[in-house]
């Protein structure tokens, strides 16, 4: 698919980042960044579309594959059976089982949480929906549904889950490709009463926060963090300011990155910096409007974002505290450095080895990386260490 680059007006500061030339590494090589030398390790190979990595206190790894399996890989091993007792997912277009992420006090409930394309009832219809159970003896034991996005659409399903330090659960859902057309300003994603293109925050049992921003609002979703999102595939909590911060697609040119605060509008569709598919046409009233946010860094062409990690591990020290986005489109990582709410540099230290679908710090302080290729090529986990 060929991209369109266009002169952009951007707000002051943002940070465009573009395709880089430079050679990157193999599985076994080294490759160089500005701070550090690392190798890319195969961890496990033989995945079918691996989207999300999760791990647990005893050391196995949680693998979900969109077809709809949980994998575990146990000793470096990817141990044969998929995990028993998921639920049933819609396994088409850009649907499936998508992400799989443990509660933060999983040693001691056992508790997982599972986000998926849910069938509706109707010939490949479905919807984002989150499930919990327990996960004991490799076998996920469904307990309750703790999320079901009202919404309609043929995919960006969202689905990205992550607990912030204070134990509240956030998720994304895309805007499940509503076509903008006609008024942008009446777009299913800037209509809080439903879950297009949002952020959700929840306590961990679905429950809604008393102080969400629009509880009490008549009309709308009482989940809603934030809205005016387009499909966001990355998220992550900042370490240390608790910020929610999120990468989403952009349509052909402006991918985002964008800290999502509370009841704030990111302007899917009625700003933006993409066009439409192929034809280049314009898509967005302006790249600007008074009550919607700019995003903190912006990449055009679109790398196709999925995936997004803070780094807060002694194995690449001077990357703590650095933000890693995946790319698929792209098929890379790039490695965004903050000062504040700012993206101050952006350097790819990734490239080439297939589609990036999700990037984890692992609990040994190395960088774990889900490869998908929905082509046939190689689906795998990698890991880069540290050289010397």
């Amino acid at each position: 698919m060929h991209r369109i680059l266009r002169t952009l007006a951007l707000p002051a500061g943002l940070l465009v980042a573009g395709i880089p030339t430079s050679a990157q590494p193999q599985t076994g090589e080294v490759g160089q960044s500005a701070h550090h030398d690392y190798r890319v390790v195969t961890v496990a190979e033989g995945l079918v579309h691996p989207w999300s990595i999760a791990f647990l206190p005893d050391g196995d790894m949680l693998v979900t594959e969109r077809p709809g399996r949980l994998r575990v890989i146990r000793d470096g091993q990817l141990l044969p059976d998929p995990v028993a007792g998921v639920p049933e997912v819609l396994a088409a277009g850009q649907g499936g089982l998508m992400e799989v992420a443990p509660h933060p006090d999983f040693a001691s409930n056992r508790l997982i949480y599972i986000s998926y394309s849910k069938p509706l009832g109707e010939a490949r219809r479905a919807t984002t929906a989150v499930v919990r159970g327990t996960f004991e003896n490799d076998r996920f034991t469904l307990t309750d549904e703790i999320f079901e996005a009202v919404s309609r659409g043929a995919g960006h399903y969202g689905c990205k889950l992550a607990f912030d330090a204070d134990g509240y659960l956030f998720l994304t859902v895309g805007d499940r490709q509503a076509p903008p057309r006609g008024n942008l300003h009446a777009h299913p994603a800037q209509d809080v009463s439903n879950h297009h293109g949002v952020v959700v925050r929840l306590h961990d049992d679905g429950r809604v926060p008393e102080d969400n921003p629009f509880v009490g609002q008549e009309g709308a979703r009482p989940e809603i963090w934030s809205y005016g999102h387009r499909n966001p595939q990355g998220l992550a909590i900042h370490p240390e300011t608790g910020a929610v911060w999120i990468t989403e697609h952009g349509p052909q040119g402006g991918d985002e990155v964008n800290v999502a605060e509370a009841g704030k509008n990111y302007g899917w569709p009625v700003i933006g910096y993409g066009v439409n598919y192929r034809s280049g046409t314009a898509i967005h009233a302006s790249t600007h409007a008074e009550g919607m946010e700019q995003p903190v860094h912006l990449w055009v062409p679109s790398i196709g974002t999925s995936g997004l990690a803070f780094y807060t591990a002694d194995q690449f020290p001077q990357w703590r505290g650095d933000l890693f986005a995946g790319g698929l489109s792209g098929q890379r990582i790039d490695r965004l450095t903050l000062d504040g709410a700012r993206v101050v540099a952006s350097e790819t230290v990734l490239r080439d080895l297939g589609r990036v679908r999700d990037v984890r710090q692992g609990p040994d302080g190395f960088i774990y990386v889900a490869i998908d290729d929905r082509r046939g090529g190689e689906t795998r986990i990698v890991r880069l260490e540290p050289t010397g």
